[in-house]
């Protein structure tokens, strides 16, 4: 991508000939700062926590996170004017002023008008994604009227040579940077689209389903058979896969014979329908190329817990898959038909070696029933079992650096119901792993998950895709969709029953 610090302001084209006063004609614009309502205002909730966001530039999987660090403070923009008369009514057009970056946060701005000097009183919070938000030139280039802010318009009697001043030779974003947004926000995936995808109910089983929806790179995925249920992921997520790939790798697929067959067809003749797609789609795992870098059956390890995620437990390996796929099952589950038996890749940055958490200072969860203090030595002559080799893990093979901090602010899905995105906080680091808050709720709710996980994102990306961004529970939004998500996990945890996705 271009380098938005290439990006100077030159004089020519740089204030078209009708910026004037707003007055002039009586036009005035609506107040508005987004491409889409927004149901929470992060702005005031940043001030109000005294907190700080994550950079773009710490989530790979996002829109323009390799070129965000290069907006910064003092870069000058030009955005739609709300202080520009008092008659609503009277809407014709809008009009624009130029501002400069006070600071940054996520995918937010605080802006300042400019002409409004060391004074913060008009400051204001906008997406620089905004579709309202152009580099400077821009209204010049389409004839777009630029005008003062009312409130400050008496502060300069010559505008013109104030912002020539002000602006020539600063830096500005790239001409192209819309465009730039709608190329990051293309995602391979498309409506109607047949895949394998996890059952939520039964997490050992694969199902057939069809995407209905694709949002920000996110895909709802409609059951087949199975009218209204439906299941969100990211289109990177190990959750989903092409067809076929239960019965290539042997993983449980609730399916028909004939269905099964037709998949064989497929295969066998490397012809697919349109709706279908291959496996160039899907995230790619590094197929492990001897019986060494593969994990064997009945080899215990840590791992998060997929169906609690605010816990690391001990978990033992049950089944061995091809391609370096395997089930594990968390030690203690109460389902004795294995119906919780998760399936992992032997790249899954979510199992670690024994010890790991240890080494990391923060809790391992015994098994579920477990009596007396817990130690991997004890454990494993009390099972007669033996451990996974440290050298078979990928967060030991692959060292990931993990730039979050503990405080920072982000959108983050709730993996036990991941059609809910919410404000969220970064509450522990540890090694590759973050543990997520979600504001509002207690810490049997938190998750952990890689620092590299497509779940995660920087703050105004709800906003930016028109995805619905869950505020921080309040005590008066008890009867809530996601209130009553989550109490119902509340109950089921206290009764010590693990939960399932929903």
């Amino acid at each position: 991508m271009s380098a938005t610090s290439d990006e100077t302001v030159s004089i020519p084209s740089l204030i078209p000939n009708n910026t004037t006063s707003p007055h002039a004609n009586g036009n005035t614009v609506p107040t508005t700062s987004a491409d889409t309502t927004a149901s929470f205002n992060w702005g005031s909730y940043l001030k109000t926590t005294d907190s700080h966001a994550a950079p773009v530039s710490y989530f790979p999987h996002t829109p323009l996170y390799d070129m965000w660090t290069q907006l910064t403070p003092g870069m000058k923009l030009e955005v739609i004017n709300t202080d520009c008369g008092s008659n609503a009514n009277d809407i014709k057009e809008k009009v624009f002023w130029f501002a400069s970056i006070v600071r940054v946060e996520g995918y937010l701005a605080l802006l300042r008008y400019e002409g409004c000097g060391d004074d913060p009183s008009m400051d204001f919070w906008c997406n620089l994604c905004n579709k309202d938000v152009h580099c400077v030139g821009w209204c010049g280039q389409n004839g777009v009227k630029l005008a003062p802010p009312r409130s400050i318009e008496h502060r300069q009697t010559d505008w013109k040579t104030f912002l020539i001043n002000k602006l020539v030779g600063s830096k500005t974003l790239p001409d192209n940077f819309r465009q730039k947004i709608q190329l990051s926000l293309r995602c391979p995936f498309k409506k109607n689209m047949i895949v394998e995808v996890i059952d939520k109910y039964r997490v050992s089983t694969m199902r057939i389903g069809k995407i209905s929806e694709v949002i920000g790179g996110r895909l709802r995925i409609n059951y087949e058979n199975t009218a209204g249920e439906h299941f969100w992921v990211h289109h990177t997520s190990e959750l989903i896969h092409p067809l076929g790939w239960s019965q290539v790798i042997g993983h449980e697929l609730e399916a028909t014979a004939e269905y099964k067959n037709e998949i064989t067809k497929m295969i066998e003749t490397d012809s697919y329908p349109a709706n279908v797609p291959t496996a160039d789609y899907f995230y790619k795992v590094e197929i492990p190329v001897s019986d060494e870098e593969q994990f064997k059956e009945g080899q215990k390890l840590e791992a998060v817990d997929p169906l609690e995620m605010s816990r690391i437990c001990p978990a033992t390996v049950v089944k061995v898959f091809k391609d370096g796929y395997f089930m594990l099952s968390i030690d203690g589950s109460n389902v004795e038909d294995g119906s919780d038996w998760f399936c992992y890749h032997t790249s899954s940055r979510l199992i670690f070696p024994i010890n790991f958490c240890k080494l990391n200072k923060i809790p391992l969860s015994p098994p579920i029933r477990y009596h007396g203090e817990f130690q991997w030595d004890k454990y494993l002559l009390e099972t007669n079992s033996v451990y996974a080799p440290k050298d078979l893990f990928q967060i030991i093979k692959k060292k990931t650096i993990n730039l979050f901090s503990v405080g920072m602010k982000i959108e983050a899905v709730d993996m036990m119901a991941p059609h809910l995105v919410c404000v969220a906080t970064i509450a522990e680091i540890a090694d590759s792993l973050i543990r997520v808050h979600f504001d509002g709720w207690g810490e049997d709710f938190e998750q952990w998950i890689d620092c590299q996980s497509p779940n995660i994102y920087p703050i105004g990306w709800c906003e930016l895709v028109g995805y619905k961004l869950e505020p921080p529970k309040q005590p008066e939004q008890d009867n809530s969709e996601s209130t009553k998500t989550r109490t119902k996990k509340s109950n089921s945890r206290k009764s010590n029953k693990r939960k399932r996705l929903s």
